[in-house]
């Protein structure tokens, strides 16, 4: 049984807890468990039958003992009681992005909701706005989210990139390796940076294809392979996710890497216009649909260049203008990860952070900032964890001492403040004007409307003392749709008083989008690139930053935190 499988039983049994009323701690330790099991990169199931499932972070002797049934008889017995109480179509209710679970139990037992089809035939049948706590509203977002599961790139299936992409990485590395490798590049979505990835293409050539495909069948992290062959192999890791390995002549490498790093609407776009210029485009490679004489090519570079366009970087390759700007030399110079100076967003213990402010900032000099800003939660942001104003007035004396001596690196006193529902920040007027950076951002009261949600940003925005807005739309990718919030007279308000917005790098956030970020910075606004890291780990989060940006077409000038301290203080 795959890793995937059985995170998905115990997930599955989680969630059936939860429909039976079980206490949070309960649910949520189904949960963490079978996130682990899940992203595990050795066999689960071989842990068990020796033994020690409890190696596993979250596993303890009582999953241990559940993983067990579920390897000898195929079901846990605990699931299979409460399978007889709730139907197990309600589950994939649960799942509806903004739904949940309790509401999922409260339409069963109230509606008779037992699936997705009851559900969307009692939202469009405006039966749910009657029930108590919901409302038209609440009936409007679920229709919006059931539309959104129905849509090609979205829904079950599809995994963060963060998923994905570590993973087609470690393979890619590991053929690489093999003395039989030449070229191997990870192709597909992952390549792209696209916010999530339904399976892992990679493109190889080799001096013995079936030994390569070979390799890749017995690679630790792949749990199921086809049969290994000189085109390649198609095989599938121990967390469930797809793997293509195909396996091509040099002469055709940059065909086929050009075909499969897509994206669809990229591709289309190319077949077009070639056909209107006599031409037909294919991972076969370019034929001239007249004397039928096709072209090969070696790179990517060679496929564009003969189609007459210049290099696409693969993040813009999404149908949205790129050969048009590809074809009159108007590509931007992308941002580069290399181009980041700072960091605008981080939490340490004082609030809900895994590091210190110390570990946190040292963490900062070693990728080589110039400087960084510590934005632990204001009070009110509903999470539990803030700071009070007394000890921000601490927290300011703190960083005041820790940059003493320490040249070349600058760390910023700020904090992230919950915009309150007229748009006012909650602490003392003096405290936030001592600040050297504030992050304005939404953490309560999601549910109002849109009109309500843009008068209060923009309220925010023009505050004086605030510097930046997070995460925009309040999204968390798969988990929570955005608010309602009018994005452009967000910007429009945002580009008059100066005010940035970040990219939020958490890469089940990544808001701004890369549409709305576009859209930012056409409009004046200058964009920020944070990582919002709760510890030193998810500092890395910048480069899921980095890549929203270059998908939204932006250049270093176009990002605040891309200029020199001396710059960039002229920003306070």
């Amino acid at each position: 049984m795959s890793n995937a499988e059985i995170a998905a039983a115990l997930e599955e049994l989680g969630v059936l807890y939860e429909l039976d009323g079980a206490v949070k701690y309960r649910v949520l330790a189904y949960s963490t468990a079978a996130t682990a099991i899940r992203e595990s990169p050795v066999s689960v199931a071989e842990l068990a039958a020796a033994g020690r499932a409890t190696e596993i972070p979250g596993v303890g002797k009582t999953l241990a003992e559940k993983i067990d049934a579920l390897l000898a008889t195929g079901e846990i017995p605990a699931a299979a009681k409460l399978k007889a109480k709730f139907p197990v179509t309600l589950i994939e209710v649960t799942r509806v992005p903004g739904l949940g679970t309790k509401t999922a139990r409260r339409l069963f037992d109230e509606l008779g909701v037992a699936t997705l089809e009851d559900l969307k035939e009692a939202a469009e049948g405006e039966k749910i706005r009657d029930l108590k706590g919901l409302g038209a509203k609440q009936e409007e977002r679920i229709l919006a989210s059931l539309e959104r599961l129905g849509e090609d790139g979205e829904g079950p299936g599809r995994l963060l990139l963060s998923k994905v992409r570590p993973i087609a990485e470690d393979l890619a590395a590991a053929l690489r390796e093999h003395p039989a490798a030449n070229r191997v590049e990870v192709a597909g979505s992952a390549r792209r940076w696209a916010e999530t990835c339904k399976d892992i293409d990679i493109i190889a050539t080799a001096e013995e294809p079936a030994a390569l495909a070979e390799h890749l069948a017995s690679h630790p992290l792949i749990s199921a392979a086809g049969t290994p062959g000189p085109n390649g192999l198609r095989a599938q890791t121990h967390n469930g996710v797809s793997v293509d390995l195909r396996i091509v002549p040099p002469a055709a490498f940059g065909n086929l890497l050009q075909h499969f790093t897509g994206s669809k609407a990229h591709n289309v776009q190319l077949r077009e216009d070639a056909v209107s210029r006599g031409l037909s485009v294919s991972e076969h490679g370019v034929t001239d649909t007249e004397s039928g004489k096709v072209e090969l090519c070696e790179s990517e570079g060679a496929v564009y260049e003969h189609l007459g366009y210049a290099y696409i970087e693969p993040e813009l390759r999404e149908g949205r203008g790129e050969l048009k700007a590809a074809r009159e030399g108007k590509l931007p110079d992308l941002i580069e990860l290399g181009d980041v100076r700072g960091d605008l967003h981080s939490h340490t213990t004082l609030s809900d952070g895994r590091n210190s402010l110390d570990e946190m900032a040292e963490g900062g000099r070693a990728r080589g900032y110039a400087y960084m800003a510590i934005t632990d939660h204001s009070a009110s942001h509903g999470f539990g964890d803030h700071v009070t104003p007394d000890r921000l007035w601490e927290r300011i004396e703190e960083i005041k001492a820790w940059n003493v001596g320490k040249r070349g690196f600058r760390l910023l006193a700020g904090s992230e403040i919950n915009i309150g529902l007229d748009g006012s920040l909650d602490y003392p007027d003096d405290l936030v004007a001592a600040l050297d950076w504030v992050v304005a951002s939404v953490h309560t009261s999601f549910a109002i409307s849109e009109a309500e949600m843009t008068e209060r940003v923009v309220a925010a925005i023009e505050n004086p003392e605030v510097n930046c807005i997070g995460h925009l739309t309040g999204r968390l990718i798969g988990r929570r749709e955005p608010y309602g919030i009018d994005v452009e007279a967000v910007a429009e308000a945002a580009a008059r008083t100066g005010t940035t917005i970040e990219i939020n790098g958490n890469p089940n956030r990544r808001d701004l989008s890369d549409r709305h970020a576009r859209l930012a910075a056409d409009a004046g606004v200058t964009i920020v690139l944070n990582t919002d890291a709760h510890g030193i780990d998810t500092l890395d989060n910048m480069a899921y930053a980095v890549a929203t940006a270059r998908r939204a077409w932006l250049t270093a000038a176009d990002v605040a935190n891309t200029r020199t301290w001396a710059e960039f203080k002229k920003l306070l």
